[in-house]
């Protein structure tokens, strides 16, 4: 169980760009900062925005990353997503994606 408004995510898998050209732009070449997509697979009790199952995008620099049988999983605070990519539509307060 996650606690607070921290959120558990899974980045995808695939980290590899293509230029308009169809050229293979690796992960590790630098490039202006990234954003990447990741499946939320629990939160906090303070997360009020997203849940498990949503994909949400967020920045890799300065996480927290933690590897569980082999795999890695990056922990966040619900504040360092900047969208959700959800099913759902909630009327809310604020501006949300």
């Amino acid at each position: 169980m996650m606690l607070h408004d921290r959120v558990l995510v899974r980045p995808d898998e695939n980290t590899e760009r293509h230029s308009s050209g169809g050229i293979i732009i690796p992960a590790t070449a630098q490039m202006a900062a990234r954003l990447v997509w990741a499946e939320v697979l629990g939160t906090g009790p303070q997360a009020r925005h997203v849940k498990v199952g949503d994909h949400v995008l967020f920045a890799p620099e300065n996480t927290h990353e933690v590897e569980i049988h082999g795999a890695t999983y990056v922990i966040l605070r619900e504040k360092e997503l900047h969208a959700v990519a959800a099913e759902r539509v909630e009327v809310s307060t604020g501006l949300y994606l």
